[in-house]
């Protein structure tokens, strides 16, 4: 067949990709394989966004390393002597570099580079219309837009804050020297890693929180048991602070704050803020083309990802909770597919898991008593401290409970807490009873591998309806 007589082909669809880190990612792999152009427009972070280059990643090498230095100052059987000592801690951020840099490039750079119809522009995007964006001068239309700017460390009106400067995670982690003191404001669950982590590396570490408790979302029984774990390690937990002020004092900072009504001024080489996450979206002129936020900022969408402007959809930590990297991925590829496929696909939040990498870990997947109770529901409560998980008592560390919560009308799962070393490798099987309807009787009966942490399941799901301190090891 003769050019002449060819038929024309349909223009490709364009998606124009504001952000750079999971969910952007996540959402240019999409669309390259239904046939779109991509155009990727990246600035602040490195590509990779938050969770390679300054979360996630940096800071669980770093929890892991802590640790390794931790364990190798004691312990827990007899006849067992044991030495650690940390002597270059820039040697430890320089391999935390290495691991960060590597897997940039080859689970970002390198997959872009393989991905057909996928262009990287480095800039500021500013959107100049519902199907464009200018970026260092050239206008860039497309047929649809993703928001994927993520969030940044929000920074609390504190009096004299900025002047005496602070860390957050994108700066602790760069550090080349260990700090010898360290005040951390915020009491959730990125404070609490840092927090470990650099008292472990040797640091004197000094917790302030706001809230009467440390982690105030979770049950008072997970969070007073962590709490005395971390004051065990020498960690300084302050809660009810109201700062009201900070100052330079010397080489180092003052927090001045009112402790249940008594004046208290705390001192510390560092402060790392740890007060939350604001978004990225100051500077990208949604007010003048209508794309509604919250009062935050935070992009608002709807359940399948687009906003108020039928051009523009939003994906990742920029759309506010729940704040994952595999929720931003997950949302990242959604929100591609109803761009370009017209699909009104809705997110599926039903059986979202999530982890705390304190030591012991603080693990959990749907609804706890609390909450249960709030949405109206019959709720029953099994709790099993680790003392009664064979392979805790063999590894001597007990720390813990794994603690159920189950409809008992039709045995389904609503809910799970873990408190415990590794924890996070408990939940799996518990996220996926909950998406996949499977009842606490059929995990109760399901073989579970003797001795392994995953058998606090199973002795879980059968404390309902028994006392496992009076069954035999293995017995059901």
């Amino acid at each position: 067949m003769s050019d002449c007589c060819a038929l024309p082909q349909p223009e490709k669809q364009r998606l124009v990709i504001v952000g750079g880190g999971s969910a952007a990612f996540a959402a240019a792999i999409r669309a390259s394989e239904l046939g779109a152009d991509v155009v990727m427009v990246n600035d602040g972070l490195p590509i990779g966004g938050t969770c390679v280059n300054v979360g996630c990643v940096p800071s669980k090498t770093l929890i892991r390393a802590a640790e390794a230095l931790h364990r190798a100052t004691g312990v827990p059987f007899t006849g067992i002597a044991v030495s650690g000592r940390l002597t270059d801690f820039r040697a430890v951020i320089e391999q935390k570099r290495a691991l960060v840099g590597g897997l940039r490039q080859h689970k970002y750079l390198d997959v872009v580079a393989d991905l057909p119809g996928v262009r990287i522009v480095t800039g500021r995007a500013r959107f100049t219309g519902p199907h464009e964006v200018t970026v260092n001068g050239e206008r860039l239309t497309g047929d649809a837009f993703l928001i994927a700017t993520g969030a940044r460390p929000a920074v609390p009106a504190i009096p004299g804050l900025v002047e005496a400067g602070f860390l957050t995670n994108e700066t602790a982690f760069e550090l080349e020297s260990l700090p010898e003191s360290l005040i951390v404001l915020g009491g959730r669950y990125i404070a609490l890693e840092t927090a470990q982590m650099f008292a472990r590396l040797g640091s004197r570490v000094t917790i302030l929180q706001r809230s009467d408790r440390i982690l105030p979302s979770e049950s008072p029984e997970i969070t007073e048991a962590l709490a005395g774990y971390l004051r065990a390690e020498g960690i300084a937990i302050e809660t009810g602070v109201a700062v009201a002020r900070v100052e330079r004092d010397g080489d180092g900072v003052a927090v001045h704050a009112t402790v249940g009504g008594t004046a208290r001024v705390f001192r510390a080489r560092h402060i790392l803020l740890a007060t939350g996450r604001a978004p990225n979206t100051e500077a990208l002129g949604l007010e003048g083309i209508g794309v509604a936020t919250d009062g935050r900022g935070f992009v608002t969408v709807d359940d399948t990802l687009a906003t108020n402007v039928p051009s523009i959809y939003g994906a990742g930590d920029v759309i506010g909770e729940p704040m994952f990297v595999y929720t931003a991925a997950a949302e990242g590829k959604l929100a591609a597919e109803n761009a370009l496929t017209g699909a009104a696909k809705a997110r599926d939040l039903r059986a979202v898991p999530w982890v705390i990498f304190t030591d012991p870990q603080v693990a959990g997947v749907g609804l706890d008593e609390r909450q249960a109770e709030a949405a109206g529901l019959e709720a029953e409560v099994a709790v099993l401290p680790m003392e009664a998980v064979p392979r805790a008592l063999a590894a001597r560390d007990t720390r813990g409970f794994v603690t159920l919560i189950r409809d008992p009308a039709s045995d389904r799962l609503l809910g799970a807490r873990i408190l415990a070393p590794e924890g996070g490798e408990l939940l799996m099987e518990l996220v996926l009873a909950i998406r996949h309807g499977i009842t606490v009787n059929e995990l109760a009966e399901t073989l579970h591998p003797y001795l392994t942490l995953s058998e606090a399941v199973k002795l879980a799901a059968l404390s309902f309806g028994k006392d496992v301190a009076k069954l035999s090891c293995c017995a059901t």
